[in-house]
C-alpha cells in the first residue's frame, strides 16, 4: 500500500484517523502499531511476521547490551544485532545480484550456471534496516537509553508513515514522542497541508512526467533523437525529485497529525551550488546516516587527505549499491563520489561557500552533473546507459514520444518550483507556506488551496491506474 493510492486515501487513512483519535491517549500507540502492521501486511503479507520477529529479537539483544557492564559482551551483542540486520538486507536485496554475477563469471569459464530460486524483496527493507542499526549503535554509544517497552520499539521500526520510504528517523529523535506527544488542532492542520502538498507533488507532477520519461527510456536508444533524450532525462530528473520529496512530505505530514516531528528529507536540492551541497540537501536523512554511521567510523577526514577521499568514495559506492542491486547503481555512487572528491580537491569548503570557482560551483553546472548521474540511476544496465549518453550528444534530429499541453505545463511548474528559492521572493514564499505557525487568514487560504489540490489528486488517481513510486523498491 502506498500513500498515493485510492485504498489508502479513501479507506485506510480515514478509518485510521477516526480510530486513532477516539482511542484514549495512553492506548494510541497500540492503535498506531496495529494499523502499521495492517498497512505493511497489505503489501507484503509474507514478510510481516519475519520483520516483527527480527524486531522482537533485536529489542532483547539491545536490552541486554545496555544492561551489561562488560565491554567485551557489549561489543559482541552490538555486533550480533548489526550482523542480524545487515544479514537480512544482504540476503533479500543482494542474493539475486550475487548469483547473477556468479553465474556470469562461471559462464566465462564454460561452467554450468548454478540454479537458485529468486529471492523476493520485502518492501521497505532498507529503511527498516537503517533504523534498526541506528537504534543499536546509539544505545551502544550511550547516545540514548534503550526503549522501555517492546511495543514502543516495534512501533518505532514499523510505524507506517515512514516505514516504506523514510525519512530515516533516529530513535533518540522520537524516543520522547513515543512515550508522550501532543496533537493540537494547529498541528493536525499543518500536517494535513503538508500531506496534501506531498500528494500533489507525487500525483499531479511526478506521475504526469513519468509517463513521458517511461516512454523515452523504453525506446531503442540507438534510434532515439537527441531532443527526446534530453527531454526524457529532464522529465525523469523532475519526476524523481517530486516523487520522493512528495512521499517524504506525506510522511512528515502524517506524523505531524499525530504529534510526531520527523526530520526533513529535502531542502531544494536542485538549487545547490556543488555536488557536495546537493548531498546536504537531497535525502538528508540518508546523508546523515552515512556520515554518522559509516564515514566517521571509517576515520572521516581525521587521517589525511588520501584517506579522506578514500572514505568518501567508499561511502558513495555503498550508497549507490544501497539504492539498487545493479552495477549502474554502483557507477552512480562512484560518479557522485568523484565529484564530491573533486569539490574538496579544487576548492575546499571555505572557497565554495564564499562563491569562488563560480563556473564549477553554480546551480546550473551542478544541476547538469546531477542530471547526467540520473541516467545511470534510471537505465538498467551499463550498455544501455552508454547508449543513452550517446543519444544525448549525437545531435540526431526529431522528437519521439507523445507530449501534450498538460505535460509541458507540468514540466514548467516542476522547473519553477525546483528553482524557486534562488530568488528572495521565492524563498520568502516557501518559508511562508512551510511555516510552523499560520495566521488565521493564511490558514484558511491554505485550507482552500489544499482542498482543491486534494480533489485534483484524487480525481487523477481515480481516472488513471498509472501510479509508480520510484523508491518503493529500495
Amino acid at each position: 500500500m502506498v500513500f498515493s493510492s485510492n485504498i489508502f486515501l479513501f479507506f485506510f487513512l480515514p478509518i485510521f484517523l477516526v480510530a486513532y483519535f477516539i482511542t484514549p491517549k495512553k492506548f494510541r500507540n497500540y492503535t498506531l502499531l496495529l494499523f502499521s502492521l495492517v498497512f505493511y501486511a497489505y503489501g507484503a503479507p509474507d514478510f510481516v511476521f519475519l520483520l516483527v520477529g527480527e524486531c522482537i529479537i533485536n529489542y532483547f539483544i539491545v536490552r541486554g547490551l545496555a544492561r551489561t557492564e562488560k565491554a567485551r559482551t557489549k561489543k559482541w551483542l552490538c555486533a550480533l544485532s548489526v550482523i542480524m540486520a545487515l544479514g537480512l538486507l544482504l540476503y533479500f536485496k543482494y542474493a539475486n545480484f550475487f548469483m547473477e554475477n556468479l553465474n556470469a563469471i562461471m559462464g566465462w569459464f564454460h561452467h554450468e550456471p548454478v540454479g537458485w530460486m529468486k529471492v523476493a524483496l520485502p518492501i521497505g527493507i532498507s529503511f527498516f534496516t537503517f533504523q534498526s542499526i541506528t537504534y543499536t549503535l546509539d544505545v551502544y554509544r550511550g547516545v540514548t537509553p534503550p526503549s522501555k517497552k517492546l511495543t514502543d520499539y516495534v512501533l518505532y521500526i514499523m510505524m507506517f508513515p515512514q516505514l516504506i520510504a523514510g525519512p530515516i528517523v533516529n530513535y533518540n529523535t522520537v524516543a520522547a514522542q513515543l512515550v508522550t506527544r501532543e496533537s493540537t488542532m494547529e498541528g493536525r492542520a499543518l500536517g494535513f497541508y503538508r500531506f496534501v502538498i506531498g500528494l500533489s507533488k507525487k500525483v499531479l507532477i511526478a506521475n504526469t512526467l513519468a509517463l513521458y520519461a517511461d516512454q523515452v527510456f523504453g525506446m531503442n536508444y540507438a534510434e532515439l533523437s537527441t531532443g527526446s533524450a534530453w527531454l526524457g532525462i529532464l522529465s525523469y530528473t523532475m519526476q524523481i525529485y517530486f516523487d520522493f520529496s512528495g512521499y517524504s512530505d506525506m510522511a512528515i505530514g502524517l506524523g505531524m497529525m499525530m504529534g510526531f516531528r520527523f526530520p526533513e528529507n529535502f531542502n531544494d536540492p536542485y538549487t545547490s551550488r556543488s555536488v557536495t551541497e546537493f548531498w546536504k540537501r537531497w535525502h538528508m536523512t540518508l546523508g546523515n546516516f552515512i556520515m554518522n554511521y559509516l564515514y566517521i567510523p571509517l576515520g572521516g577526514n581525521r587521517k589525511g587527505k588520501g584517506r579522506t577521499y578514500f572514505n568518501l568514495w567508499i561511502c558513495f559506492l555503498l550508497s549507490g549499491l544501497w539504492h539498487g542491486a545493479s552495477w549502474t547503481f554502483v557507477l552512480w555512487g562512484a560518479f557522485h563520489g568523484f565529484f564530491i572528491c573533486l569539490d574538496k580537491l579544487l576548492s575546499g569548503k571555505r572557497k565554495v561557500e564564499s562563491g569562488k570557482f563560480s563556473v564549477l560551483h553554480s546551480p546550473l553546472s551542478t544541476f547538469f552533473i546531477v542530471m547526467m548521474g540520473w541516467v545511470l540511476f534510471r537505465v538498467d544496465d551499463i550498455a544501455g546507459a552508454g547508449g543513452f549518453y550517446t543519444a544525448l550528444f549525437s545531435f540526431k534530429e526529431g522528437l519521439h514520444g507523445s507530449t501534450d499541453a498538460l505535460f509541458w505545463f507540468t514540466l514548467a511548474v516542476a522547473l519553477v518550483f525546483s528553482f524557486l528559492t534562488l530568488t528572495k521572493s521565492g524563498k520568502n514564499l516557501q518559508d511562508l507556506v512551510f511555516a510552523e505557525h499560520y495566521t488565521q487568514r493564511l490558514s484558511w487560504t491554505m485550507f482552500a488551496l489544499c482542498i482543491v489540490l486534494l480533489v485534483l489528486s484524487a480525481g487523477s488517481l481515480c481516472v488513471s491506474d498509472f501510479n509508480p513510486f520510484i523508491y518503493f523498491r529500495f
